[in-house]
């Protein structure tokens, strides 16, 4: 009877010890909760992150807010609202065994995803004319490595005739915490670009190259950033000379996280 009194104490006690680690675990994972974007200008912008658990809900900023729906774990839908012209876009994904297979944005466009043996990840995207066409936009390869995508290669299928356009984009990062790959199904979105991977982005190399009539004519631009982090190395501030605006344009941000 002692006997039995002592082990289902040691059990106990080893359950206690499973709940605390689990229970630690999950308090290491830390969610974004906002960002602050500021100019050279000194113009500011916040976008707000919400959760539900790990689960994003929505992603609120001062031009657009975007809510996710979710199914068994995987974001199945994204609804986009232009807050300046109160336009909305509904995006769907579609899954293969856990994998993204297909991305459709209802009556814009189509991305078709096929995931290779190699641990790349083959592309195409069409522009959706009409519901019973599609056109070709282009076709590519996705590569990764220690869970960063760190490639995009893809040649664009709408060029003139006998010209041949490639665009690719190589990323480098650094070791620390990406706060967006601890949200549950951010990193199988990729369409997402840099944002699904395991740390975060300080170099974006963008190669453009165009071939016609035995004529290549090429240009690289690259974008650096650096970052400072907090005690748990996850990223506190970005500083970019050349971030990319939603216009098009470069320039100075300032880029600060809080949890």
């Amino acid at each position: 009877m002692k006997n039995k009194i002592v082990l289902l104490w040691v059990l106990s006690v080893f359950v206690l010890t499973l709940s605390s680690c689990s229970n630690d675990l999950e308090d290491n994972i830390k969610l974004l909760k906002k960002v602050v974007e500021t100019s050279e200008e000194g113009i500011s912008e916040t976008t707000l992150f919400n959760y539900n658990g790990n689960e994003i809900v929505s992603i609120d900023g001062a031009q657009k807010r975007t809510d996710f729906i979710y199914t068994d774990g995987l974001i199945k839908k994204t609804v986009l609202l232009n807050k300046k012209n109160q336009l909305q876009e509904t995006i769907e994904y579609s899954y293969l065994k856990g994998k993204l297979s297909e991305v459709q944005s209802l009556g814009n466009y189509r991305i078709r995803y096929i995931h290779n043996s190699d641990e790349t990840v083959s592309y195409e995207r069409f522009t959706i004319v009409s519901t019973n066409q599609q056109v070709k936009e282009f076709h590519g390869t996705l590569y990764f490595e220690n869970e960063n995508l760190i490639k995009d290669d893809r040649i664009l299928d709408n060029a003139n005739a006998g010209v041949i356009s490639n665009y690719s984009v190589s990323y480098d990062y650094d070791v620390e915490k990406n706060p967006l790959f601890q949200v549950t199904g951010f990193r199988e979105l990729l369409n997402q670009s840099e944002k699904i991977s395991l740390n975060n982005t300080v170099i974006s190399t963008v190669i453009k190259s165009v071939s016609e009539d035995d004529q290549i004519s090429s240009s690289a631009i690259i974008y650096k950033s650096f970052y400072t982090y907090d005690l748990e190395n996850y990223p506190k501030e970005r500083v970019s000379e050349t971030a990319i605006f939603a216009n098009g344009n470069t320039g100075y941000l300032k880029t600060q996280y809080f949890y």
